[in-house]
């Protein structure tokens, strides 16, 4: 039958309607996560064999980020005439991150000792053994393992290690080096800039695969735990999802209203990498595309090129909820009584283990090991509590750590002075639409200048 011939009365959307729609990236990953919930849940056996599709895409992402990362700083820093902007906005954005962070430590440790969600369960330590655990679990790094963790081995070790803070070190320094070598420095620059376009083209390509990554992923969460899994920590889990959700909404809305902007509109700007997250429970495949966004909302290159990627082990909104309401879940199983005393001591332990925890699947969890690891109130083994669910708490750890860096890259550049604020809300409206192109780490300049950072002269 013909289109003409259809049935009166029965209203068929154009096929070139349906086509722009299926031809969106967020649309293909919200039918790939569908997808891959109803293959987990009917054929659980068939779904937790599904895992690769999303290790895979992780990866491939993955390979992208310290390349991208260390092309973009590099040219941020190599354009500034004024290398103090650089420590200038490092700073902003780290006192910004230590106060955001501390409010989402606190809001949990209210929220938990509020709601109680593991008195009552009266655990008994000795029955849980850390065999099933993962092994970093049981390991400690303290502070100076930390700070001796960001110097790589070699100048190229850091882009192929699976870090991003010796990324994050040794390209500020690349970055001080070119512009203090002059002309050449300056020709070095411009081929940096280069590559990072081809970069940018690898990373699109890539992301059409994003679909087919949350199929797998949620396929595989969903055969591999089941359904179910969540009945005997529901308190837990809806607790914590919730309480992340008053996070976003109240305290990064507060920030974004602050900043002259509206959070929504924010969060439809970025519903695709908010369904990505969604799908693969992990931040660092929207990086890129992320940095290349708050690029076009109005944000500098310089300043989205430090904070945005500092965020990503600084600022991890999420996790912090994450730690103080895990933790102190654990103590209520174990009918371990925590002091106020004790509780602080412990978030500021935390203040510590959550700092680069890379944003991945399971990074929170390695956090709160090592939380546990440095204070006596909770025995590590208490982790075999909440191990079989931390699956389903990761989402909500990356989308609000998600949710939080863009917030932090637009509020350290509207701080700096770095942000085209009517541009910015031009885009938040949809009146400047994004669309990826080759050229993705760059604005589109005739619709607005961008802001930049004393641009270097001429002659270097």
């Amino acid at each position: 039958m013909s289109r003409n011939d259809a049935a009166p009365g029965t209203v068929t959307a154009p096929p070139s309607r349906i086509r722009r729609l299926l031809s969106h990236l967020y649309i293909q990953c919200l039918i790939g996560v569908i997808a891959g919930a109803v293959v987990g849940w009917l054929w659980p056996s068939v779904g937790a064999e599904l895992k690769p599709l999303g290790d895979g895409f992780i990866a491939l992402v993955k390979m992208m980020i310290a390349p991208i990362i260390f092309c973009t700083v590099v040219h941020g820093i190599a354009s500034m005439n004024n290398l103090r902007a650089v420590g200038r906005v490092s700073l902003k954005a780290l006192i910004y991150f230590e106060i955001l962070t501390t409010v989402a430590m606190v809001i949990g440790l209210v929220v938990v000792n509020v709601v109680k969600p593991g008195s009552g369960l009266h655990v008994d330590v000795s029955s849980l053994s850390t065999n099933g655990l993962p092994p970093a679990a049981t390991e400690h790094e303290g502070f100076a393992d930390f700070v001796l963790a960001m110097i790589p081995a070699t100048l190229l070790s850091a882009l192929t290690g699976n870090e991003i803070l010796p990324v994050l070190l040794v390209s500020v320094l690349f970055g001080f080096g070119l512009h203090a070598s002059g002309e050449a420095g300056a020709s070095i620059a411009r081929g940096v800039e280069k590559f990072s376009t081809v970069l940018f083209t690898l990373i699109r390509w890539i992301m059409r695969l994003a679909p087919i990554g949350a199929f797998g992923s949620i396929a595989f969460t969903i055969g591999n735990y089941g359904l179910d899994t969540l009945h005997h920590l529901f308190l837990l889990v809806g607790s914590f999802w919730l309480t992340a959700l008053f996070f976003v909404l109240v305290v990064l809305g507060t920030v974004m209203r602050i900043n002259g902007l509206r959070l929504l509109p924010l969060l439809r700007y970025i519903k695709e990498e908010l369904l990505i997250v969604l799908g693969t429970s992990s931040t660092e495949p929207v990086l890129p595309r992320l940095m290349a966004k708050l690029q076009h909302v109005g944000a500098s290159k310089p300043v989205v090129g430090i904070t945005l990627p500092a965020g990503y082990s600084f600022n991890l909104d999420g996790t912090a909820i994450y730690l103080t309401m895990g933790s102190v879940f654990l103590a209520q199983a174990l009918g371990i009584d925590l002091s106020l005393t004790q509780q602080l001591s412990m978030l500021a332990v935390m203040l510590l283990t959550s700092k680069g925890a890379a944003g991945v699947t399971g990074s929170g969890f390695i956090a709160l090991a090592a939380t546990l690891s440095a204070v006596p109130h909770v025995p590590v083994a208490a982790l075999a509590l909440i191990f079989g669910i931390d699956r389903f708490m990761s989402e909500a750890r990356a989308l609000t750590s998600l949710v939080g860096n863009s917030v932090a890259t637009l509020a350290v550049a509207r701080w700096e002075g770095q942000l085209d604020q009517a541009r910015a809300k031009a885009v938040l409206r949809g009146e400047i639409p994004y669309t990826p192109t080759p050229e993705i780490s760059e604005p589109d300049a005739k619709a607005s200048p961008e802001p930049v950072l004393d641009p270097v002269p001429v002659n270097g």
